[in-house]
């Protein structure tokens, strides 16, 4: 695993867990925490299979 892929994978769940806590705050709506997860998720594992 190279230092991006170790990067990548610490950083999505931090992405995560903070749209998460932003949304049980009340902060975002459940749409715009959805679509966060979403799109973290998806350019983590698009730039960890190309890595």
């Amino acid at each position: 695993m190279t230092s991006a892929q170790f990067g990548l994978s610490a950083a999505t769940p931090i992405i995560v867990g903070f749209a998460i806590l932003l949304y049980r705050m009340g902060v975002l709506q459940r749409t715009g925490a959805a679509a966060a997860v979403l799109v973290s998720v998806a350019i983590a594992t698009v730039l960890f299979l190309n890595q």
